[in-house]
């Protein structure tokens, strides 16, 4: 069927299953019930108390803040959130349809560096940029300018960092030590293929490496743009035209196939971040390239894993740098009728303050990173998180998104291409992907069809530069 973006443009999109988000926010306001999700009881509907709805990805961070409303309530009692939790998939679904017919259904959504610029020029998200200068002890200057620039669109903010990272390799150094195994600090993708191979245990359900399958533009091209990038290929050339099913972006999505299925974990079609997350953090997996932000995860106290993960860059084949340049950022919904409710909670949960209370809770290693500078030079952090910290910053002062690759790009993004289609281009292509990895087709029949799904968006593309 033909799916019409608001803008009039059209992308082929095959039918698709849609998991129900209505049963996994009631299932979680349930579970949350003393941590503010007050919005299918009667609290919400209090004289005074203005309730607010907050759509949110799923990950460890996000769930930190959602156990951490109680002290939101204590300080703000007139306001209480309601919180949605999805799956990365199933977000973007739900959020992208909201407010592309203005419904306003919820107040405050976790958005991605990609959709910030996008969701702003076409006036679905609220301009904070007054809010956040309107009080000093906010600190707007504070966060990192790359990620600032990432929730911004002409000149104006848009959205509120919450966390930022970059990729890098995540390694189990006891099980490396017990193979007599060595991983080097810059390994390249054949060195990390090899060492898969050999630390990989079968009989024990261990994987030698974990890598996102999950079809998804975010889950699997998050990390498999970075590769394809860093094998010499690239979604588009400076013309617009699609280099799916050119060399580098065949020779790199063949390589990460091959590797999965030769290494990698069993089904990789249902992996993306958080099952990889958990994977690694049970002992099934010996290495992992995905978020630096996982690492406070994989460190915290209770961590099954903490103190036995290396960490080193982003695998590399053609270039010399291969990471990502990610951020979710707590945005207002531009329909929300509860802006400034809303304003208080996402300047509480993106402030100085709020990473305080994180450490106090929960210890530094679980602070939201990436974001403020301020916390870079914290010494308790910086002891705490002395095993990825310094990698995480170096990464993220390394990465080019105006040119990851070798070939120069006509967008600004390392795992994403900065133009509304990419939502289905990527999905679509991931789609045909993970049916390779299944055995159903081929990689090179898979990138054929999407070479014609991205074209179509090249095309618009092509187009508008003549406009």
């Amino acid at each position: 069927m033909i799916t019409r973006r608001p803008n009039g443009r059209r992308i082929p999109r095959p039918p698709r299953r849609r998991p129900g988000v209505l049963a996994v926010a009631i299932a979680l306001c349930l579970a949350l019930s003393v941590s503010g999700c007050a919005g299918f009881g009667n609290l919400g509907n209090k004289p005074g108390v203005t309730t607010i709805t907050l759509a949110s990805v799923n990950n460890p961070q996000m769930q930190d803040l959602a156990q951490l409303l109680p002290e939101f309530n204590r300080t703000h009692p007139n306001i209480r959130v309601n919180v949605i939790m999805m799956e990365e998939n199933d977000l973007r679904n739900a959020t992208t349809k909201d407010v592309a017919t203005r419904g306003g259904q919820y107040d405050v959504m976790t958005v991605g560096a990609y959709e910030v610029p996008i969701w702003a020029k076409n006036k679905w998200l609220t301009d904070i940029t007054d809010r956040t200068t309107a009080d000093s002890s906010y600190d707007v200057e504070d966060f990192f300018p790359p990620v600032r620039a990432s929730s911004t669109y002409n000149d104006r903010l848009y959205a509120a960092p919450f966390y930022g990272e970059s990729s890098f390799l995540m390694y189990r150094k006891d099980l490396f030590e017990k193979a007599g195994l060595t991983m080097p600090d810059h390994p390249t993708w054949q060195q990390v293929a090899d060492l898969a191979a050999k630390v990989k245990k079968p009989a024990d359900d261990r994987a030698g490496i974990c890598l996102r399958g999950k079809p998804g533009w975010g889950e699997m091209f998050a990390p498999l743009t970075t590769v394809v990038n860093t094998f010499g290929g690239q979604w588009f050339n400076t013309n617009w035209d699609a280099q799916v099913d050119k060399p580098g972006f065949t020779d790199g999505v063949q390589f990460y196939v091959d590797t999965i299925l030769k290494s990698g974990e069993r089904d990789p079609a249902s992996f993306g971040f958080t099952e990889c997350l958990n994977l690694f953090q049970q002992g099934r997996a010996a290495m992992w390239y995905d978020a630096t932000s996982a690492a406070g995860t994989l460190e915290a106290d209770g961590s099954p894993v903490a103190g036995k993960v290396g960490y080193v860059a982003a695998p590399t084949d053609k270039t010399e740098e291969a990471g990502w340049l990610w951020s979710w950022n707590l945005a207002i919904n531009a329909e929300s009728q509860h802006k400034d409710a809303a304003w208080e909670f996402v300047k509480w949960a993106t402030s100085k303050d709020y990473q305080q209370l994180v450490a106090d809770k929960f210890g530094w290693t679980r602070v939201p990173p990436g974001t403020r500078q301020s916390l870079y030079e914290n010494p308790q952090y910086k002891k705490a998180s002395s095993a990825f910290a310094g990698i995480t910053a170096e990464t993220l002062s390394k990465v080019n998104p105006t040119q990851p690759g070798l070939e120069p790009q006509p967008w600004t993004g390392i795992q994403f291409v900065g133009i509304p289609e990419f939502q289905d281009v990527g999905n679509q292509t991931s789609q045909e992907i993970a049916d390779a990895l299944a055995g159903r087709q081929t990689v090179d029949e898979a990138l054929a069809k999407g070479q014609d799904i991205a074209q179509i968006a090249g095309d618009v593309q092509k187009r508008e530069a003549t406009r």
